[in-house]
């Protein structure tokens, strides 16, 4: 049987710089957005307000308030659980920022497995 010349999967080589162009430059535009997502801030809150963590895009606790009133000494945990809820509030907006980004960076190119 004969052996057939060209490049593997039928890439030309003019399709193959392209494509690598491309993947440099998503690969830019991503370091871009995450530095972007870095320096942003987010802030969950729980009891009506009674506690709010901030928490930065390189998920570090930057703020923590406490309404005095929500400062029982006879009951710890439900403190506790305000400030357990905060934090998982801000955790979840910065996750669902951070999706959406990237969302937008790779919508196009489910074909890819992205």
């Amino acid at each position: 049987m004969a052996k057939r010349g060209g490049f593997p999967g039928g890439m030309m080589p003019g399709n193959m710089n392209n494509l690598m162009k491309q993947a440099q430059r998503m690969q830019r535009q991503m370091e871009e957005q995450q530095k972007e997502l870095e320096e942003k801030e987010y802030t969950g809150t729980s009891g009506g307000g009674a506690v709010s963590i901030t928490i930065s895009g390189k998920k570090q606790v930057t703020a923590v308030k406490l309404d005095p009133e929500a400062v029982d000494p006879e009951d710890p945990e439900t403190l506790e659980d305000l400030i357990m809820t905060a934090a998982n509030e801000a955790l979840r907006q910065m996750e669902e920022a951070n999706s959406a980004s990237l969302g937008k960076l790779t919508g196009g190119l489910s074909g890819f497995g992205f």
